[in-house]
């Protein structure tokens, strides 16, 4: 045979083939152009097997590379951890991905008993942290706060151009903050008599909501901030444009996480605040209790000898809600030098929601903080023309002809929603916002700027898989607090994409933009239209609909944990030495081993060294000691193997024993899991 025929059939060239030959066995010359068949033969057995042992050498030294990254990833999950302020005993165990019981018994161990959901604070939890091999530090929670330089720069300005005579006194500004079912939203139903709570999805605020009340003849305005967590933006943004606090605490569960950032929030915002203990009707409360948390944080209520003001009050029976207004309206005339302002100029307000309405269009509610608003004035945001107000409504939904300072009203006949946080205003040229363009939607432009994982991280191995959403929803605080919660997924294989987003009802456009980027379609207290449910329907592209917004980012974590890849877990089990080759079997060997290292048992995988060379793998079928099988074989015992694979092994050829796990992994993002 040519060696060029030979060279062709073992896909190589033959000056590469011709290099190679000496170290397989075989001297043809370094010129020879031919060989004899049978050694041609030969050739291509013994190239054969220097192939098929380069590609075990090659899944030898891939699978030992996975265990060292998995190793890594490993150390990386679990050392160090960061551990929030308060924590309890369940999330714990499961930030350090530790069996409950056994951090349980740790805490015992240090003469800690505690139950499943008692909250362990972050001395303590550091101390367990570091006894279970973890170093703990802790978290570092500032509030991402959503700062309008243009606003602020404006309403400086009105502020600056008021002299002491054109000032006057305004009904404050309340805005409600704590920690989510401590009662903010009950207390709010007991001033203002209505009942607001029961429409809202899950009980928990979804929308900010400004109200009025009247007590002894004086106007107050309150703010309801939504609580769940995932509304931080939203929070913050109750706070700026508001003159008073309050922190609303229940007296049966004390100082909480979002308490302290609702703290941090009032404190970074240098506003009077008032401490609402609220449900004090249970019986099981201790007052003395929290007033010493509270005292923890600086904050050393009246009767201890402090400046804190405490109010205690059951928004259930309505017990102490009138002293909370009382209080209210002392703290109110106290800073009466900064609740001021000029009816008698062109409006200036501050837009605290923003939605397009199935009828009614673009519509706002805006806060006015100076000015009065009238029917018929003319609206613009920066230097753009919004609109006419065609409609004002109050908190009530009745229709007002004027809106004077620190008066919520929801304002008709806008050509498009502004953003959150815009200052809208009366312009005093309103021609030359005319002769402007008008930029397109604001609402939408702020939208586009929201940030929310979708780039690929650099230096990340693999392609990451993204789960890709066209998001619509109903008001732009919710799509903000939506893509807020996606923009916390930090993940180095898997990642939210969303490929459209925007307000108001789901369209034939957002189903067309699912299909070409195989998305799925989620809308937020929106629904689809008719012909776009039939598009879908014909399209198959999913729709799902949600109300409470941290269900919607339970399926989505759900979503991208089906993404996640496998992982494959190589576990060395058992070294052994081959002392006989007894049979050859229809699927491969019996030979007789000792076993120098851990154990062999049944189903386990092994890979056969001969000398320095890996030169076969295969796999355990049974494992013999006499005449009997047993279920393992230890350390220092001789046995028979019977085991599946090509590879015959040779006395003294050293068996690798290994066992391989394929599992899914638990997809972890900052201490949450998908479950």
């Amino acid at each position: 045979m040519n060696i060029s025929e030979l060279a062709r059939r073992l896909n190589v060239l033959p000056d590469d083939l011709r290099a190679k030959l000496p170290e397989l066995g075989f001297s043809i010359g370094a010129h020879a152009i031919k060989v004899d068949d049978r050694v041609a033969g030969q050739i291509q057995m013994a190239w054969s097997e220097m192939k098929r042992r380069l590609r075990l050498q090659e899944k030898m030294e891939s699978q030992k590379a996975e265990q060292e990254r998995r190793e890594l990833r490993s150390e990386e999950e679990q050392k160090p951890i960061i551990l929030p302020a308060v924590i309890t005993v369940r999330d714990f165990a499961s930030m350090l991905q530790l069996p409950v019981p056994k951090v349980m018994q740790e805490l015992m161990r240090s003469g800690i008993f505690a139950s499943l959901n008692e909250r362990l604070d972050f001395d303590t939890a550091s101390i367990i942290a570091e006894d279970l091999g973890f170093k703990a530090s802790l978290e570092d929670k500032k509030q991402e706060q959503v700062v309008n330089v243009e606003a602020e720069k404006r309403l400086s300005e009105v502020a600056g151009e008021e002299t002491e005579e054109t000032l006057k006194v305004r009904p404050p500004v309340i805005v409600v903050m704590g920690h989510v079912d401590h009662g903010k939203t009950k207390i709010l139903d007991a001033i203002r008599k209505t009942n607001v709570m029961e429409s809202e999805a899950g009980g928990i605020t979804q929308h900010i909501g400004a109200y009025q009340v009247e007590r002894n003849g004086r106007l107050l305005t309150f703010i309801d901030t939504p609580g769940h967590e995932a509304f931080t933006v939203m929070r913050s943004r109750g706070a700026k444009v508001a003159d008073i606090a309050i922190l609303v605490v229940a007296a049966d569960d004390g100082v909480q996480p979002q308490t302290k950032e609702a703290i941090n929030i009032i404190q970074s915002s240098h506003l009077p605040f008032v401490v609402a203990l609220n449900k004090i009707d249970k019986a099981d409360v201790n007052i003395d209790r929290v007033k010493g948390q509270l005292s923890e944080l600086n904050l050393v209520p009246e009767d201890w000898g402090g400046k804190t003001v405490v109010a205690p009050v059951s928004a259930k029976t309505g017990v102490g809600i009138d002293s909370l207004l009382d209080i209210l309206i002392l703290t109110a005339e106290l800073n009466e030098k900064v609740i001021r302002s000029n009816p008698n100029r062109p409006a200036i307000g501050t837009v605290i929601e923003s939605h397009v309405d199935q009828g009614e269009g673009p519509v706002a509610t805006v806060l006015v903080q100076a000015g009065t608003l009238h029917m018929g004035d003319d609206l613009g945001v920066v230097d753009s023309l919004y609109g006419r107000v065609r409609a004002m409504r109050d908190w009530k939904g009745e229709l007002v002809k004027e809106a004077q300072p620190s008066m919520p009203v929801k304002i008709i006949g806008l050509r498009q929603a502004p953003a959150v946080g815009d200052v809208i205003e009366v312009p005093a040229d309103v021609a030359a916002l005319k002769k402007l363009k008008i930029k397109p939607a604001r609402a939408v432009e702020q939208i586009a700027s929201i940030k929310h994982t979708t780039q690929q991280i650099e230096g990340e191995s693999g392609t990451k898989q993204n789960c890709k959403i066209v998001l619509r929803a109903d008001m732009l605080g919710s799509l903000e607090a939506i893509l807020g919660m996606l923009d916390t997924i930090h993940h180095p294989e898997v990642g939210v994409e969303v490929v459209s987003k925007g307000l108001g009802h789901i369209t034939e456009s957002d189903i067309l933009s699912a299909e070409a980027t195989g998305a799925i379609v989620i809308g937020f207290n929106a629904r689809p239209t008719t012909t776009a449910e039939e598009l879908a329907r014909d399209k198959e592209i999913t729709i799902r609909e949600y109300t409470i917004i941290y269900k919607l980012f339970e399926d989505i974590l759900t979503d991208l944990q089906k993404l996640l890849p496998s992982e494959t877990i190589i576990t060395e089990i058992g070294k052994a030495e081959v002392l006989a080759n007894f049979k050859k079997t229809e699927k491969g060997w019996v030979v007789g081993l000792k076993v120098r290292d851990g154990k062999i048992k049944p189903k386990a995988k092994l890979r056969i060294w001969r000398g320095e060379q890996v030169i076969g793998e295969g796999e355990v079928l049974t494992v013999q000691i006499g005449r009997g099988e047993v279920k393992d074989a230890k350390a220092g015992q001789e046995c028979g193997v019977g085991y599946k694979g090509k590879t015959k092994a040779e006395i003294g050829d050293l068996f690798d024993f290994y066992v391989e796990e394929t599992k899914g992994r638990l997809l972890k993002l900052k201490g949450i899991e998908a479950r």
